[in-house]
């Protein structure tokens, strides 16, 4: 099947930068488009930021000019780097991916999250 795994997380001060990664692994006959999620306690689960296979992105207003999403293609991986952070942006970070497998069966798949936690 697919996997997504995720790392790059942990702890910072506020300013500071943390750079995620996300790639996807397994029956993976192509990837539509990535993107990332991320959950406060407490909150609703939110888009952070989406990049379509053909690099088009879109950003939540809140991260808009501080985070920046990308994608290597050849290595089927995600990034978010992620600067200027503030102590709201503490949250788990989730990478999300719309994957068409080699049955050509296409769906949705979810990493396992990674916490981002941005100290004041």
């Amino acid at each position: 099947q697919v996997q997504l795994v995720e790392s790059g997380g942990g702890l910072v001060q506020a300013g500071g930068s943390l750079r995620l990664s996300c790639a996807a692994s397994g029956s993976i006959f192509s990837i539509n488009t990535m993107g990332w999620y991320r959950q406060a306690p407490g909150k609703q689960r939110e888009l952070v930021a989406a990049i379509t296979s053909g690099g088009s992105t879109n950003y939540a207003d809140s991260v808009k000019g501080r985070f920046t999403i990308s994608r290597d293609n050849a290595k089927n991986t995600v990034y978010l780097q992620m600067n200027s952070l503030k102590p709201e942006d503490t949250a788990v970070y989730y990478c999300a991916a719309d994957i068409t497998i080699a049955t050509l069966d296409r769906s949705d798949y979810w990493g396992q999250g990674t916490q981002v936690t941005v100290s004041s």
